[in-house]
């Protein structure tokens, strides 16, 4: 029998879980035409928008750093200062200045690729989180056509790195759930659940291990990785507390503290902090790293090695720049903005505008070339009702499908108002944006009905996914332009901008 709080008495074992819909060859296809779409967008006049041939808005940091890396394997004491966050982003932008040299493709390649790979992996953790195929691709249909996303993907800077390895962890820990279902559900057929108290040791976790890799390097692009090292270490400790009730064992949050948490704690936590300190091997190893030899021997901690001591110094400076940079001490940005603008996307970025009779293209003597960092209206301006639902499925129904993207959407929002009076910028929303179209996929998913529901309201529902689908692809059609530097004339450019807050 089944009490009433929903949880199998130990006799009667619960059904095997769901491994999801089986994958056919129509699938395949449709998911290699949707990353077709990506490669499309994310490479196509990917080094037309350029400053004269030079790097855009922040490039002008990450270019130079990370081609020096691609030639000299380190950052080098710069000329121009303002070496702000870790390596690891710089690291692998390295790839392209190595393989394209010091051009807007070898600067933006990389980030190119990584934004197709975020496509790939919001369809498939789509796909896992709600069991649907369809879903899955429809997430990565509206990812492919998210301004944000796009435009990240498309400009030489760290964000887009960021965004693939936090999706990557996620995507990890969200297999790792899995597994965990599957693993207690085989101790509950081999009688193992109820022999403690605690429930079953559940052995080692090798995808919560991954998560792990995959959360160290994205601490190893910015230290807003430090954000979702806490909110998906809380989420997947919730996960097996959740398993152990489910299972009927008779202190599950006990079991959960003791059993699970020590390990999540050492794959999520310390792992990724021992990995982000490898990822700084290379600044060891060279004499002439930035900050390097910024303390030399003569300090007052004579007992830590003077190597040690300068890194302590370049993290110290790094903290206290970024601490300092607020809107009261008078640092501020004409496109700078704050964390309750981002939902909706009222206060874009401007990467880049250039106009004048110097441009042509546009088919007049003036035109305007611009990159502006900025969401899909028809994606981004469902925030309020999107959240609103997601938060009533998630709390109020305990709908698990919807705490996932919630917990992703709130690491990467949340912890920004805590420090408003830093000066920040939309681009800080880039990692929100898989888990709002995974959010979105999920309410389409409800608004198309089940195989259970009528006939009719399965028809009505899925044309209404259609009508939105093709909103969003005109919508998006429309705005690209100013989202990827096409020229386009003074009157088109005044037409672009809808809100007051995007001039």
């Amino acid at each position: 029998m089944t009490s009433t709080l929903g949880v199998r008495s130990p006799g009667r074992p619960l059904p095997a879980p769901d491994t999801g819909p089986v994958e056919t060859t129509r699938d395949l296809i449709a998911t290699g035409v949707i990353l077709v779409l990506a490669f499309v967008t994310r490479f196509w006049g990917l080094t037309s928008a350029t400053d004269g041939g030079t790097p855009v808005f922040d490039e002008k940091h990450y270019a130079p750093q990370s081609f020096t890396i691609s030639q000299l394997g380190i950052e080098e004491n710069p000329a121009y200062g303002l070496v702000v966050h870790p390596p690891v982003a710089k690291q692998i932008e390295a790839i392209g200045g190595f393989l394209f040299g010091y051009t807007p493709m070898g600067w933006r390649f990389t980030a190119a690729i990584c934004g197709v790979l975020v496509v790939l992996l919001v369809m498939r953790i789509t796909r896992r989180l709600t069991r649907s195929t369809q879903l899955g691709l429809i997430a990565g249909l509206l990812l492919c056509l998210d301004g944000v996303t796009f435009v990240t993907s498309r400009i030489g800077m760290l964000d887009i790195y960021q965004v693939l390895f936090v999706l990557a962890a996620a995507g990890a820990l969200l297999v790792d759930r899995d597994q965990m279902r599957a693993r207690m559900h085989r101790a509950a057929l081999e009688g193992r659940v109820h022999l403690s108290d605690l429930g079953p040791r559940l052995g080692f976790r090798w995808w919560r291990f991954t998560a792990g890799v995959m959360l160290g390097l994205a601490l190893g692009v910015k230290w807003s990785g430090l954000y979702f090292i806490a909110f998906f270490g809380i989420m997947t400790v919730a996960w097996d507390w959740a398993l152990r009730s489910r299972y009927g064992i008779v202190r599950p949050l006990a079991g959960a503290l003791l059993r699970d948490a020590p390990p999540a704690f050492l794959s999520l936590v310390i792992w990724p902090v021992i990995l982000h300190f490898f990822t700084w091997l290379p600044w060891f190893a060279n004499e002439n790293s930035v900050y390097r030899h910024s303390v030399d021997s003569q300090s007052d901690n004579d007992f830590l090695p003077d190597a040690l001591q300068s890194w302590f110094y370049y993290q110290s400076s790094v903290l206290d720049f970024h601490s300092s940079l607020t809107t009261s001490a008078g640092n501020r940005h004409p496109w700078e903005s704050k964390p309750w603008t981002w939902p909706m996307s009222l206060r874009p970025m401007l990467y880049y505008v250039e106009q004048g009779e110097g441009v042509t293209g546009c088919g007049e003597t003036s035109c305007v070339r611009a990159i502006m960092l900025l969401g899909t209206p028809a994606i981004w301006w469902l925030a309020i009702p999107v959240l609103a639902w997601v938060f009533w499925r998630a709390v109020i129904c305990r709908d698990g499908r919807y705490v996932f993207p919630l917990v992703g959407y709130m690491a990467g929002y949340l912890p920004w108002f805590f420090q408003h009076d830093r000066q920040m910028y939309f681009f800080y929303a880039a990692v929100m944006a898989p888990f709002f179209i995974m959010m979105i996929a999920l309410v389409l998913g409800e608004v198309a009905g089940t195989a259970s529901d009528p006939p009719r309201r399965r028809l009505i529902g899925r044309a209404i996914v259609c009508l939105y689908l093709a909103l969003v692809i005109v919508n998006f059609i429309y705005m690209l332009p100013i989202l990827s530097g096409t020229p386009i004339t003074q009157s088109e450019w005044n037409m672009q901008l809808w809100l007051p807050s995007w001039r």
